[in-house]
């Protein structure tokens, strides 16, 4: 049973899982939207948002985490820390908007546009 258990899968073991995330966060934060199926953006949008909070704080260590979560992404982190942490500075939250898109292709998987509001 998944008591308790509420983050998804997506069929793939946790090393693999935490890539997947990063790369759909680095593209997100230097394209600011991209498009992919629903059950990704939903679970990207808390993850990006906490690092958008981190990159408002604006200290070294924040810094430092951000460069470690981009995987070492200089450009990413640097984006977080002053294009986006400027604009959002007055925000207390909620920087993400997801948009559904309907069924694309053979498959009919969800589609959905993730994107900064």
């Amino acid at each position: 049973m998944r008591h308790k258990n509420a983050n998804r899968k997506f069929g793939r073991v946790k090393n693999l899982r935490e890539a997947l995330l990063n790369s759909l966060a680095r593209s997100l934060i230097l394209r600011e939207g991209i498009t992919t199926t629903v059950a990704k953006a939903k679970e990207l949008r808390p993850y990006v948002e906490k690092l958008v909070s981190a990159g408002k704080l604006g200290t070294l260590a924040s810094r430092r985490r951000l460069i470690s979560e981009m995987g070492g992404d200089k450009e990413a982190s640097a984006k977080l820390n002053g294009e986006l942490a400027k604009r959002y500075a007055s925000r207390k939250g909620g920087y993400i908007r997801i948009t559904r898109l309907g069924r694309v292709g053979k498959r009919a998987i969800e589609s959905a546009r993730i994107e900064f509001v």
